[in-house]
């Protein structure tokens, strides 16, 4: 039962804490590992063929290299004493969560918008997304702050915790090595996309069974919140797959079937207008209050998964007990 105790005090900790500025975060030496790699290919390779070549090494120095780094600290520091390797195991794990942080930057916004500070609340908004948000009304505004809160459950818990189930600190600090990448090359743009394809690919994978399952976690909250969670069931099924991303459309349609709003739509980015597939029906106006009840969904999905981790170390250990008892 130790792995289930480990997520529990990782989750409490980001839950309660986060990240402290003063405290240097794993990403960070991430991402200067990434811009360093990028240099060297670049300096080397030129042609397409051979930056797509040299994509896969992305995942395998970034993400098998934090892995690799991971593994050997977490072991070093068990041969001088178990809890002393716990004890930094809850931390690093902690570090590859990021709940505290997502529901913080959602409820900056809200509160601009309370205070009817429009263009603080649009430069918050654009702190967090990537589209352009200077002329945002208050619905859109409301719009890109519910669907990033509903698209990063996957990517800063989540996918973390179901990580840190399976291989504890090292695996789910791959995990956060592969997001990392995402998040930097990963994109279908002319720049990186020979040389980022290998790393988008694996965020897909990697976040595919996770999104589904946040999306019942989603659906299972509403219920208990007196949302509407025949209408989140629904436009999962109707929904998801029109979404861009093959695993992003999952949480969001969760959100706006239960929310009774329709998320997607027109955004612009640097000056270019792009669409995104709608995701759910318009029954009524999206308000602030929605970034509050998506941030409620968000922490009944959280808790609810770490209790699933719970009950699946607790079968597994019970099964391992059964089976060398008999």
């Amino acid at each position: 039962m130790t792995g289930a105790w480990i997520i529990l005090a990782a989750y409490i900790l980001d839950r309660f804490i986060g990240d402290p500025r003063w405290i240097p975060h794993p990403v960070i030496g991430m991402g200067k590992g990434i811009s360093a790699l990028e240099r060297g290919i670049r300096k080397r390779v030129s042609s397409d063929q051979g930056l797509k070549r040299a994509g896969v090494l992305f995942p395998i120095v970034i993400a098998g290299g934090s892995f690799a780094l991971t593994w050997g600290v977490v072991y070093i520091l068990g041969l001088i004493h178990p809890l002393v390797a716990v004890a930094v195991e809850v931390v690093l794990i902690a570090t590859t969560i990021a709940s505290k942080g997502l529901k913080d930057a959602g409820m900056e916004v809200y509160r601009h918008l309370s205070q009817k500070d429009w263009p603080a609340a649009r430069r918050s908004l654009g702190m967090i997304v990537g589209r352009d948000t200077a002329h945002l009304d208050e619905p859109e505004v409301v719009r890109g702050t519910v669907e990033t809160v509903a698209e990063n459950i996957v990517d800063a818990i989540v996918s973390p915790l179901f990580y840190a189930l399976i291989g504890g600190a090292p695996l789910a600090m791959a995990y956060r090595a592969v997001n990392t990448l995402d998040s930097m090359v990963g994109y279908k743009n002319e720049k990186y996309l020979n040389l980022g394809w290998a790393s988008a690919r694996l965020d897909d994978w990697a976040n595919w069974v996770p999104a589904r399952i946040t999306a019942l976690l989603l659906i299972t909250g509403a219920w208990f919140m007196r949302l509407n969670a025949k209408g989140a069931a629904r436009m999962v099924r109707r929904d998801a797959r029109l979404h861009p991303s093959p695993n992003s459309g999952f949480p969001e349609s969760a959100v706006a079937g239960a929310l009774g709003i329709r998320l997607g739509g027109h955004n612009v980015y640097h000056g270019v207008a792009s669409f995104r597939a709608y995701m759910g029906e318009q029954t009524r106006l999206m308000e602030a209050e929605d970034i509050v009840r998506t941030t409620r969904l968000m922490f009944w999905s959280a808790g609810a998964f770490v209790l699933l981790c719970w009950l699946a170390t607790l079968g597994i250990w019970t099964a391992g007990g059964a089976l060398l008892w008999n």
